[in-house]
């Protein structure tokens, strides 16, 4: 394969997913959708020929048509604030988390041959059917794991929910092994969290109620972005799995 996988990222944020792909040579981010203009300015310095959206809501398959715009990959971690034991609880109903909803008509509309979808560990707790379920309705398989970030070398654990998506007759061909590269590390990850500890005079305490080793100096919007943003090298792992799916 020589042609790289065009990429369109949802809730791109700072482009976390977008940087992890990148990683592999085998991905171009060609359109991000992002509403936060902070996260935006970011977007614009790291990927200068991508076509900015502004809102999921508004973003159509006839808009990306008319611009040119293939999506090969279709990516994103929708908004957790409704998933979180830390807010509304309200899942998927909610109007910040059922955004995903959205996300779900371009993954209908679109037909891309991968979606990777990114959330808080929350989603599994009652609402992961619903999305899985609309997404068999419409021909597509999925696997997913919650992955540390520790599991990809970091210092903190920061748990988050993986899934990719992908037609049901590629994944007959790929049998589930697009996360399989993945393990956790939870010995690592308590002896960086006693690191964090330690330090903790020097760093604000919680990012997104987790550890996250952020320095107290950085303030809004930078500490937002961050919190809500991944480490690449978890998507980067996703990426050379599905370019070794495609090789196979």
């Amino acid at each position: 394969m020589t042609e790289k996988l065009k990429v369109v990222s949802l809730f791109a944020g700072i482009g976390g997913i977008d940087l992890g792909l990148h990683l592999t040579g085998g991905f171009e981010t060609v359109a991000v959708c992002e509403i936060e203009p902070y996260a935006q300015s970011q977007l614009k310095r790291l990927f200068p020929a991508a076509v900015l959206y502004e809102d999921v809501t508004t973003l159509d398959a006839e808009q990306l048509a008319r611009d040119g715009i293939r999506a090969d990959v279709l990516c994103g971690g929708f908004p957790c604030q409704d998933l979180s034991t830390s807010g509304s609880r309200l899942g998927l109903d909610g109007a910040r988390s059922g955004l995903w909803r959205e996300f779900f008509r371009l993954i209908r509309d679109l037909r891309p041959k991968f979606v990777i979808m990114e959330n808080s560990p929350e989603l599994l707790d009652g609402w992961m059917g619903d999305v899985l379920g609309p997404l068999a309705q419409i021909g597509y398989d999925a696997e997913w794991d919650c992955i540390p970030a520790s599991a990809a070398g970091a210092p903190h654990g920061r748990d988050r929910v993986w899934a990719i998506a992908y037609p049901s007759s590629f994944g007959q061909q790929i049998k589930g092994g697009c996360l399989n590269a993945f393990s956790a590390t939870p010995n690592d990850y308590r002896e960086a969290s006693g690191l964090v500890d330690a330090v903790q005079g020097n760093a604000l305490p919680y990012v997104c109620s987790r550890h996250d080793g952020i320095p107290a100096r950085l303030a809004e919007p930078m500490l937002h972005a961050l919190g809500n943003a991944v480490v690449p090298q978890i998507p980067e792992q996703i990426g050379w799995a599905i370019l070794e799916a495609l090789r196979a």
